[in-house]
């Protein structure tokens, strides 16, 4: 079957060539995958607005040797409530960086897939003026996600206090682009 659909959310873009895009995606099937989107940089393309950042998109692939391409593409949410608050989608960032960092290509997790639509959506419903809100999503989100991918196995309450940032930033062997966010945050 070299042509399939799968639902995903949008977690990283790059430029590639003069209208070409190359989209990291993690997909509810398939996990996270890289995609190649061909002419979507092109002003009459159908497809750009479907598969910007953090939106949740129904896709269609064609499996080619490299790089699926990306030949259809729906949007389903677009996370608009994120999108209007600075502040939420520096934390929307963040998890796409994690998940990004943290997750293998080409191996489907469904968990943690929900685990990353949950949050997003949580990080929309939290109150704006609170920034500790979103921190206690956030953390909850990197211990979660940890555990899943088999990094953390202690219990939940002795996981409150813990340096999750320092704790990925070993794992990963660099520093998170994104730990800024929270810097402005305290």
């Amino acid at each position: 079957m070299r042509t399939y659909k799968t639902e995903a959310i949008v977690i990283k873009r790059r430029d590639v060539g003069e209208a070409d895009r190359l989209i990291t995606v993690f997909t509810r099937d398939h996990g996270k995958l890289s995609i190649k989107a061909k002419g979507i940089r092109r002003v009459p393309s159908r497809r750009s607005a479907h598969v910007e950042l953090l939106n949740t998109a129904m896709l269609t692939l064609y499996q080619a040797s490299r790089y699926p391409i990306l030949t259809e593409a729906t949007a389903t949410d677009t996370c608009s409530g994120l999108k209007e608050d600075l502040q939420k989608i520096g934390f929307a960032y963040h998890l796409c960086e994690l998940v990004d960092g943290l997750c293998p290509e080409n191996q489907e997790h469904h968990q943690v897939y929900f685990l990353l639509k949950n949050t997003l959506q949580r990080l929309i419903r939290c109150d704006a003026a609170s920034n500790n809100d979103a921190l206690l999503v956030v953390h909850e989100f990197e211990v979660e996600l940890l555990t899943l991918l088999g990094y953390w196995h202690t219990p939940q309450h002795a996981s409150k206090s813990m340096d999750t940032h320092s704790f990925i930033e070993n794992i990963l062997e660099r520093r998170l682009k994104s730990k800024r966010v929270f810097q402005k945050s305290f």
